[in-house]
């Protein structure tokens, strides 16, 4: 046998002289790879850089992730990152220090070695994304979705965020209908790729009993779970009405989550006479885990990339309800799940009340939910999707520096 160096590689090739035949085996070099983002404690983009950075290690990557943080003392994320044995860098900046936060992130590039880097969210996208190109290495940002938000502040940020997307080798959407958005304002088409959120069951997660007991839910309760931060994208305001129009005896609402517009949900839920049947759990450390203590899941959402929340209910055997809204519609259909008009109260109710009138139909629903999860959204494909990418923009800046 003979190995064979290239620049993207190593080619084994193997003779057997007596058969006349010979086999190539390509072992591709380990990239650096370096995952930069400016976390909130827990959430969906978060769960996904920990998924991703880890996969990427075990194939053989040298995978680092930093974290821009505000404060001092320890983060559930960065806590999360090292219980998973990935290296932790932790850029500390005080509210605008955004030079002393790019020194930092070139210093960390140098001192890896990067061949790329790859930033998830407004803040690495827009400050710190120019340092790579300084060093003239290849960037990669995700796009996890826009949060829609209304007036001048929200619509600057967004202008700026696109602007800076037109600076990078590629942008990743989890959607195909947030990849046709992110062309049509103006991001070119020729970087623009959709790579769908990709989810691994987590042994972790607890069984029905065990996820009540921890939430504090009796478990002879009907209870549908709303997860996740609660902003107007999220439409948390929607979920009471909901509950308000639901015809099931009894049932009851859980919000596991926290978010600016709590208080407003908590006071409208009075005003209806709600507050005996809904239970405000606030943020919950890895929520994904307790999904089953749930015997439905809602999403009342005006706007979406690919929520992790969705891909841990269908994971978990819990059957879902959901707007239509961005990735949604390309994750579960009218076989999987329910799906209704984002604000459409009546048949969210409607959809809700069916899984407990109908539970040999939730059944169906929540078994062809797990088999496309476990088919379509497999970690290891995802992963390669990322390494094809990435090869190519490494290629390309190779070829731009000759």
């Amino acid at each position: 046998m003979r190995r064979l160096s290239f620049p993207d590689g190593t080619l084994d090739v193997v003779l057997s002289m007596d058969t006349v035949s010979y086999r190539m085996t390509l072992h591709p070099s380990p990239l650096s790879i370096v995952h930069l983002l400016a976390p909130a404690p827990y959430g969906g983009l978060e769960s996904v850089v920990q998924t991703l950075a880890a996969a990427q290690r075990d194939a053989g990557d040298a995978v680092g992730v930093a974290v821009v943080l505000n404060d001092e003392g320890s983060h559930p994320f960065v806590e999360a990152l090292q219980a998973r044995g990935l290296e932790v860098a932790v850029i500390r900046v005080r509210g605008r220090q955004y030079l002393a936060e790019r020194r930092q992130v070139r210093s960390l590039l140098e001192r890896r070695r990067a061949d790329v880097l790859h930033t998830h969210g407004y803040r690495p996208d827009v400050v710190d994304a120019p340092v790579a190109r300084t060093l003239r290495l290849p960037t990669v940002t995700t796009v996890h979705g826009f949060t829609g938000g209304g007036g001048l502040k929200g619509r600057l940020y967004e202008w700026l965020q696109l602007r800076a997307f037109r600076g990078f080798d590629a942008v990743l959407a989890v959607s195909e209908k947030l990849r046709g958005e992110l062309i049509r304002k103006g991001v070119p088409e020729r970087c623009v790729h959709t790579v769908r959120n990709a989810f691994a069951s987590d042994p972790a997660t607890l069984e029905r009993v065990e996820a009540r007991r921890a939430l504090g839910i009796s478990s002879d309760d009907k209870v549908v779970g709303w997860i996740g931060r609660m902003g107007p994208e999220k439409a948390p305001e929607v979920m009471v009405r909901v509950l308000a129009a639901t015809k099931t005896p009894g049932l009851r609402l859980s919000y596991v989550g926290s978010g600016p517009m709590e208080p407003e949900c908590r006071e409208f839920a009075g005003s209806l006479g709600l507050a005996d049947r809904i239970r405000w759990h606030g943020t919950v450390a890895n929520a994904g885990r307790l999904i089953r203590a749930f015997d439905a899941v809602v999403l009342t959402s005006w706007t979406e990339g690919t929520p992790i929340v969705l891909l841990e209910a269908m994971a978990a055997g819990v059957p879902v309800v959901s707007t239509a809204v961005g990735g949604i519609p390309e994750t579960v259909d009218a076989e999987s799940a329910w799906l209704a008009p984002a604000g459409d109260v009546r048949s969210l109710a409607a959809a809700v009340d069916e899984v407990f009138a109908q539970p040999s139909v939730a059944a169906e629903r929540v078994t062809e939910a797990k088999r496309r999860i476990e088919q379509e959204r497999s970690v290891g494909s995802w992963m390669e999707q990322h390494r094809e990418i990435y090869r190519a923009v490494v290629g390309r800046a190779a070829d731009r520096q000759r």
